[in-house]
């Protein structure tokens, strides 16, 4: 080869492009420098793992046992665990951890820092160190605490609590006595001599009707001695007056005092908020209040509806019928504003009385009867009887209105439609509320929605059952199966978990 020859042709190449080869060398050594780490951890799982393990020990050394930023020794040790729960080096540094955490509840202790004693003293019991270990640590930290009562003061206080015949103030002075000294005669027979004060409250209370107060000093007798000899016979007492009480509330809604038997629930669930009796008549209450309040309100007696509604709510606002109750109330106003208008000229009231018949007899023909309010044949009917009450078309439009919803109510009994059948009774009520075929009307259909009941009961949909016996229950109180009924939904209740 002659020595002035020209180099390769791959050379040639290499020499034109080595300014990008070298930028793309050079690339490639800084993304393995950035990216080392996590492909370690991804290859090589177990240099993840010696990483944790050492994280761990240096944040043990430093005395960062437990960060919730993640950085402490319980941390890293326990995402080591994670990684390899095989391994034993991550098991002996929690162990580790749990050992410098007791001896620092110890130091604490010993430095009067009794709340923070109590949060290492946690954390050894997180990591189980062992019991024996951790039970004298324990001990300690209640001498300390006990320590820190001025005892002579304590009893100074229980005495002249009870000599002033305070039980109520006594018996956690007492409390506080026998942790110190659980053995002490006179802090027993002190305590002992506050709960009988304390349970002699509770005859004359239920002799009041005051059962609130009984339930409160039998509840504070529980807290201090669960087993005290005079706590059976006043427990027995109480629930004897408590199921009177309850069975009063019961009468005065099956007799239709509606806003007694309110009354009377609202206290009961004051006392017991959580008794299953208690809860379902607070519901069938709650029910028959908002059936009433619908039919104040299409009655336009809006303020006697919202007194109703708001009882309603303060036994039960989620019982059936409350929630459509507020908003057919909420209607029902508006549609009164628009019937009750201000006064006007002869003229503006013959149009506005020919305006009002033509929808009730459209209102009529579609089957509204006194749905959607302020348009509805019954809305139409009082809005022409505000304009003109003697003119001969409104009086017979009345009549014709209460045959209209006689007929009505019937139709749909036959058919079944019970919800439509209400309507027209509401209807037939507010037009002839003294007719006397109002009461067996109401009670055939009272004894339609007991079967419904019966039928959603035994399909375990209580909800729907208990909405059908508040539709009964507001129809016909008294009537025949509505107290077996409700006796039944309310033994399904209580057996629910």
């Amino acid at each position: 080869m002659e020595s002035g020859s020209s180099p390769p042709r791959w050379w040639r190449g290499v020499r034109r492009r080595w300014p990008w080869l070298l930028v793309l060398a050079i690339s490639l050594v800084a993304l393995l420098v950035v990216a080392r780490e996590p492909l370690a951890d991804r290859l090589w799982p177990q240099a993840r793992i010696d990483r944790l393990l050492g994280e761990g020990d240096q944040a043990l050394a430093e005395g960062r046992l437990d960060q919730v930023d993640g950085e402490g020794a319980r941390q890293k040790y326990e995402a080591a665990q994670a990684l390899d729960s095989d391994r034993g080096e991550a098991r002996a540094g929690l162990a580790r951890v749990g050992q410098a955490a007791l001896a620092r509840a110890g130091a604490a202790i010993s430095a009067g820092h009794l709340e923070e004693a109590r949060r290492w003293l946690a954390l050894a019991t997180d990591l189980q160190v062992p019991r024996a270990q951790r039970t004298a640590v324990a001990q300690r930290l209640q001498r300390a605490e006990r320590a820190a009562i001025d005892l002579a003061a304590v009893r100074g206080e229980a005495g002249d609590a009870l000599a002033a015949g305070d039980p109520v103030r006594a018996l956690p002075l007492f409390a506080q006595w026998l942790a110190v000294a659980p053995e002490d005669a006179h802090a027993l027979e002190g305590r002992e001599d506050a709960l009988s004060l304390l349970l002699e409250r509770v005859t004359p209370a239920l002799r009041n009707g005051d059962l609130a107060g009984a339930a409160r000093w039998l509840a504070l007798a529980r807290r201090y001695d669960p087993g005290h000899v005079q706590l059976p016979d006043r427990q027995s007492a109480y629930a004897q007056a408590l199921a009177l009480q309850v069975r009063q509330a019961e009468g005065s809604l099956r007799r239709g005092r509606i806003e007694e038997a309110a009354g009377r629930f609202l206290a009961l669930r004051a006392v017991d908020p959580s008794d299953p009796v208690i809860v379902e008549g607070a519901r069938r209450t709650a029910s028959a209040l908002a059936a009433q309040a619908r039919r104040l309100a299409a009655d336009f007696r809006f303020e006697a509806a919202g007194h109703a509604l708001e009882q309603a709510r303060q036994l039960a606002p989620d019982a059936p019928g409350v929630v459509e109750a507020a908003r057919d109330l909420e209607r029902a106003r508006a549609a009164g504003a628009r019937s009750h208008p201000p006064a006007r000229s002869t003229r503006a009231s013959g149009l506005a009385l020919r305006e009002a018949l033509d929808g009730f007899a459209e209102a009529l023909d579609r089957g509204d009867w006194i749905e959607p309010p302020g348009t509805s044949a019954y809305d139409r009917l009082r809005a022409a009887q505000t304009i003109a009450p003697q003119d001969p078309a409104v009086r017979k439009a009345a009549v014709l209105m209460q045959r209209a919803a006689v007929s009505c109510v019937e139709d749909n009994l036959r058919d079944n439609r019970l919800h439509s059948a209400q309507d027209c009774l509401d209807a037939w009520r507010a037009l002839a509320p003294s007719d006397t075929a109002l009461a067996g009307a109401g009670q055939r259909l009272a004894q339609r929605w007991l079967a419904v009941g019966e039928e959603r009961l035994r399909a375990g949909e209580l909800d729907a059952a208990a909405h059908a016996l508040a539709s009964a229950h507001a129809l016909d109180p008294g009537g025949a199966g509505v107290v077996g009924f409700a006796a039944r939904l309310r033994q399904v209740r209580a057996g629910m978990p």
